[in-house]
């Protein structure tokens, strides 16, 4: 079976005439221009796997908490809809915070991670936060990391990847739920290109 080439693939000669056709001197090499390129095709290629914007993947249809809905109310959706976290929104749909099993889990005692500013503070003798309480505002990640609809998936992923968190809720200008993009919302668009 013959290799085919990939139609983007550039050849030493298109190198140099791109060199030629400037019309002012350049000083790189054919080698430099072409590691170049390489890396600019590259960073294309994951911008198109990842293209389109986060509303043509997100779950539009999001379950929700509210702050004074209790810890075990909370613990029953996360269980029964098969999901690990979920937005808790006032009564006009405005995310205050997200709550997830490890922040429920944290309530029995089970480690969780601590943030860098944790750290830092049980260093200068600070007690490090350990939540406690039996609503999910009392328990919840908050402030949440948002995203907007118009977002691209790979702007969503390097969010989650960098704050290492499995999803993001997405909100319109005026701050209100109107989706939710996870992880596997992600893997699920890339496995359809």
């Amino acid at each position: 079976m013959e290799e085919r080439r990939d139609e983007t693939e550039l050849s030493d000669e298109d190198l140099r005439a791109a060199l030629r056709g400037m019309k002012s001197f350049v000083d790189i090499t054919e080698e430099d221009l072409g590691k170049i390129f390489a890396l600019a095709m590259a960073h294309a290629r994951q911008r198109m796997a990842f293209g389109g914007p986060v509303r043509d993947v997100m779950t539009v249809s999001v379950i929700t908490a509210s702050p004074e809905a209790g810890v075990r109310e909370a613990a029953q959706l996360l269980s029964e809809n098969r999901i690990s976290g979920l937005p808790v929104t006032d009564k006009d749909r405005r995310v205050l915070g997200v709550v997830t099993e490890a922040d429920i889990l944290a309530l029995t005692g089970m480690k969780r991670e601590h943030t860098f500013l944790d750290i830092i503070r049980h260093l200068l003798g600070e007690p490090v936060p350990h939540k406690t309480g039996s609503t999910v505002g009392d328990v919840m990640t908050s402030p949440a990391i948002t995203i907007g609809p118009d977002a691209g998936m790979g702007e969503a992923a390097r969010i989650m990847d960098e704050r290492r968190i499995k999803r993001l809720p997405v909100v319109g200008d005026d701050g209100k739920l109107i989706g939710l993009i996870s992880r596997a919302d992600i893997v699920r668009a890339v496995g359809r290109r």
